[in-house]
């Protein structure tokens, strides 16, 4: 076990196994490894690695164990499932593999106390046992890796709920298998490409990561209680049951926590006030969530964010929620007032909810006449502009990773093959056998194929032609280092889903299926491959074997695949009225509104009668060229004052693209995350580094996990009765009035008139 001071001090690192590195299911050995001193500069040079990563390795830990095999996958089964389940809902519930990590542990500790010992065919090459001694940490970490699987949501599906739910066009479960399958693996192959850039060097450092090995230390060391303290154990139990016990009152008793918007309590009459004070919909001025599923439902936990990044989106927001977004409603850009302040609907040039049925013809493409009968699609400002710096988010990232680390991947490529400086850790796990690139060349290949064959066999369903596979995977292998130095170090992912609907909406314009296909082969294949590099690097951080990583992976990729696509076909095919707004459902699904809303825009009509010359937002393409020359501007003032160093923290990718979850995320998601994202990463990590150092990461583990099970169980015991109370506070925001537009004349149901 790891001792309380690793953290701090020089470490004794047993070294590895050099022969039958291979057998992982081999049980402890009997003698002690030869020991090996590491040195401080060996460290990690990242500040938060070094005080949360230990920096040994016991290689004679088993790790393929049947334990493993069991909980990994009976983990990846229920979160695939429950996100799934939770992912249709009005208010969508995520549930992290924190929760798996923690519910494992005492299965873990159950399973070697009671299954027996018996060795099979001993003596042989075969042999094996069900049981090789205590449960341990890299089994745990193995078990997590399948949990990640199930984690989140399968982008993919939505392309199943676009076309069977609101276009409601035929789409088969086989190829709807097909397109899950393989956007979720094909990131793979990049991934392999990749490692030696973003998973070796210390200085891509994955903050996120540093949240779960917190978790495996408090769950497996043996800490001794400081004097008038805690250990992280208990400290870690004390956070859970808290969290557990609050979720009741924002997940059941008292919904109105989720977004406190007081300005409207005080103006109940008033469309500006609520258009301003609003926190789902409208500006948030003021708005606070006492809730952490508002806080970290789509930013990821605060806590994990290190405070640069935290500034930096924080000034994003600002700028765009605060300053362009006002500035051209009250202008009344592009007949902004016709509108609400903040919406992902599509409108008409009069205000009123586009029909999108009627442009579509017998063949599933654009009805040009009758399109042009209806008149051009209008958007809500804030959701033409979120586009706008999605755009430029796009070209400030390459310009920031060509000026800031360009040398960085020049050198890496230079001296890839060569014997290079390492750090302990990545020493460390050098002595494992590699997984050889060949593994996920093949599995790019395969998956290439398998694609490209299904896009032409089934081509009535799909819509995209050969090329547009092909199209789609180089721009996903080019973006995925420049965004994976990103996300390695700010722990957030800009992405590729705006400029994918854009490239292909050009050129095959009017087939949205097509569309959606192409953004997610490109956009998620990406996404994918920054996630198998995270995991990549929790285990190099736990010294995880890579080829057991790598099987681990890819198993439980497949298996989450499968249930979440099952999940989503059952409740389409039996929960009436589906994703519909205009009910009083629970299961509106916004985030599947927002893709089908994205599919119109980009494929159905197409960008050239939206953003082209044919269309009412051609100026927002300026937005690509500011983009660019954003972090040129911040390269120039750091050369010009390089004794600056908050200058080089400025990191205009995350800046611009701040809001690039918006919609479906709001005003009150943003401020919450920022508040305590202050809190904890400047006021704790510069005041009170030691309580930061042992608590910070296992607070955010804590809030997760009992979120995760209070909202599991208040489903189980009162969602499915339907049992339900309605009051005061049970109102989500409580402004009605601040979706009303409030330009002269437009009639909206329940909004008063402007003379």
């Amino acid at each position: 076990m790891y001792s309380s001071d690793d953290i701090t001090t020089p470490l004794v690192t047993k070294t590895a196994i050099e022969d039958d590195k291979e057998d992982d299911n081999r049980p402890p050995c009997s003698s002690s490894s030869p020991a090996e001193e590491s040195s401080d500069s060996e460290n990690s040079p990242v500040q938060q690695v070094a005080l949360t990563v230990p920096t040994t390795d016991d290689p004679t830990l088993p790790v393929l164990t049947f334990r493993m095999w069991v909980l990994g996958t009976l983990s990846c089964v229920l979160l695939s499932f429950l996100n799934q389940f939770f992912w249709f809902r009005t208010e969508p519930l995520t549930i992290t593999a924190i929760s798996a990590q923690i519910a494992v542990v005492p299965l873990g500790h159950l399973m070697a106390s009671m299954i027996s010992h018996r060795v099979y065919f001993k003596g042989t090459r075969w042999e094996f046992t069900l049981n090789p001694g205590p449960f341990n940490i890299k089994e745990h970490v193995l078990i997590t890796i399948f949990a990640n699987s199930g984690a989140g949501t399968v982008y993919a599906i939505h392309i199943v709920t676009a076309v069977k739910v609101f276009y409601k066009k035929k789409f088969t479960f086989l190829v709807s298998l097909i397109v899950v399958i393989t956007t979720q693996v094909l990131g793979f192959g990049w991934a392999g490409i990749f490692r030696r850039y973003l998973v070796e060097p210390a200085t891509m450092w994955w903050p996120a990561n540093l949240v779960q090995v917190s978790l495996f230390r408090a769950l497996h060391e043996n800490e001794k209680r400081p004097k008038g303290g805690l250990t992280r154990t208990q400290f870690f139990i004390i956070a859970f049951a808290c969290s557990f016990a609050y979720y009741v009152l924002p997940g059941y008793l008292f919904p109105m926590l989720t977004s406190l918007s007081w300005i409207c309590w005080i103006f109940p009459k008033s469309v500006l006030a609520q258009q301003l004070g609003s926190g789902m919909y409208g500006l948030g001025i003021g708005a606070i969530g006492i809730d952490w599923s508002t806080i970290s439902s789509y930013l990821g936990s605060p806590l994990a964010s290190p405070w640069f990044a935290t500034a930096n989106v924080a000034v994003g927001f600002f700028l765009v929620m605060y300053v362009l977004t006002p500035i051209t409603y009250w202008l009344n850009v592009y007949k902004a007032k016709t509108f609400p302040i903040f919406s992902d609907d599509l409108f008409t040039s009069s205000g009123k909810t586009y029909n999108i049925s009627s442009i579509i013809d017998s063949n599933f493409h654009l009805d040009v006449e009758a399109y042009e009968k209806n008149g051009p699609l209008y958007l809500s400002t804030f959701f033409a502009m979120t586009y706008g710096v999605g755009f430029a988010a796009l070209t400030a990232t390459i310009s920031h990773v060509l000026l800031f680390h360009g040398r960085e991947i020049w050198e890496q490529s230079k001296f890839a093959f060569q014997e290079k400086k390492m750090d302990i850790h990545t020493r460390l796990m050098s002595r494992y056998n590699q997984v050889p690139e060949w593994w996920f060349v093949i599995i790019l290949v395969v998956n290439i194929a398998i694609t490209i064959f299904s896009c032409e066999y089934f081509n009535a369903q799909l819509q995209l032609p050969w090329w547009g596979v092909l199209l789609a995977c180089v721009l996903a292998f080019f973006f995925t280092l420049p965004i994976g130095i990103i996300t390695a170090t700010t722990n957030q992912t800009p992405g590729l889903n705006i400029i994918t609907e854009y490239i292909i909406g050009y050129i095959y314009p009017g087939r949205p299926v097509a569309n959606i296909c192409f953004k997610v082969y490109g956009y998620i294949s990406m996404t994918q491959a920054v996630t198998f590099l995270q995991d990549f690097k929790l285990g190099h951080y736990m010294k995880i074997p890579p080829r057991t990583m790598f099987m681990a992976q890819v198993v439980g990729t497949l298996i989450a695949g499968l249930v979440y696509l099952g999940t989503a076909w059952w409740l389409i095919e039996t929960i009436p009225d589906i994703c519909d707004t205009g009910s009083n459902s629970l299961w509106t699904c916004p985030g599947d509104h927002v893709f089908y809303d994205a599919s119109v825009i980009w494929g159905l009509i197409g960008p050239r009668r939206i953003f082209g010359d044919l269309g009412t937002y051609e100026a927002i393409n300026w937005f690509f060229l500011g983009g660019a020359i954003a972090p040129v501007l911040v390269w120039l003032a750091h050369r010009a004052y390089p004794k600056q160093e908050w200058i080089r923290l400025i990191n205009m990718p995350i800046l611009i693209g701040a809001t690039g979850n918006m919609p479906p995320a709001t005003a009150v998601n943003y401020t919450s995350w920022i508040i305590v994202g202050f809190l904890s990463g400047f006021v704790v990590y510069r005041y009170r580094r030691d309580w930061w150092q042992r608590h910070n990461y296992v607070l955010s583990g804590a809030l997760d996990a009992g979120l995760a099970f209070m909202g599991v169980l208040l489903y189980l015991c009162l969602g499915l009765e339907d049992i339900s109370i309605n009051w005061w506070g049970s109102n989500l925001d409580g402004c009605p009035l601040a979706t009303c537009p409030t330009a002269k004349g437009v009639v909206v149901e329940g909004c008063p008139v402007v003379e």
